[in-house]
């Protein structure tokens, strides 16, 4: 039985111990990240398949985190656990991609009912894991890519762009989108890099079929389609 991977984004130590003790008594297996940053790394890196996310973090707060997680494709629940209280702040959570909200001092039984009822509603509506394009085929969960049923390899960036073009499926992504959604660096022209790692992925994913799914739009970005 594979176990149910939770990302906790907070930033009080101690509550965060204390719920990520309570939750791995559930069973569940649980990654803490004590700050916006944290949380960025493990979002790129890893598969979760709920996150409970506070908003007051340290050097980038839980707004930037959601905004990130669903930039990646990630169909994740994501549990707001906040001291916000305002209806405001919710309407924006609920409008980035959160699907609840608990507000702080909360019960614990009541997070860990929350959790639950997330968990359900995710299996349920039976959430996909996989991007598709043609017969392009990208596992958010296993990190695999197929193409007409064949494994292709990528290297870490070639995934992240990749899974950013494919989450906006016959979508014009800017080359400064791309480039400021993959690289944190603000003071370095990647437009190079980034047409490098392009040009890999045409000749791993596109070069042996007639059907080529990455176009370049001049002077604009890039796409990925199956029009």
């Amino acid at each position: 039985m594979i176990s149910v991977k939770i990302l906790l984004v907070e930033d009080e130590e101690d509550l965060a111990l204390m719920i990520a003790e309570l939750l791995r008594k559930e069973l569940f297996t649980v990654e803490i990240a004590y700050d916006g940053e944290q949380a960025f790394y493990y979002i790129e890196n890893t598969f979760f398949d709920l996150v409970i996310l506070d908003i007051l973090l340290p050097l980038a707060d839980g707004w930037a985190v959601l905004q990130k997680l669903r930039e990646t494709g990630s169909s994740a629940p994501v549990l707001m656990l906040t001291a916000l209280d305002d209806v405001e702040d919710k309407v924006r959570g609920f409008d980035l991609g959160a699907d609840d909200y608990l507000v702080k001092p909360f019960d614990m039984r009541e997070l860990v009912a929350r959790v639950k009822s997330l968990l359900r509603r995710a299996v349920s509506g039976e959430p996909s894991h996989e991007l598709r394009v043609a017969d392009l085929v990208l596992n958010t969960r296993t990190r695999e890519v197929k193409r007409a049923g064949q494994a292709v390899h990528l290297r870490r960036k070639e995934y992240q762009i990749l899974n950013y073009l494919m989450s906006r499926k016959n979508q014009v992504v800017s080359k400064e989108e791309l480039e400021e959604h993959i690289w944190s660096e603000e003071d370095f022209n990647w437009s190079d890099v980034l047409r490098t790692h392009i040009k890999n992925l045409r000749a791993k994913i596109d070069r042996k079929h007639r059907k080529k799914l990455i176009k370049t739009i001049r002077g604009v970005g890039y796409a990925i389609s199956d029009e």
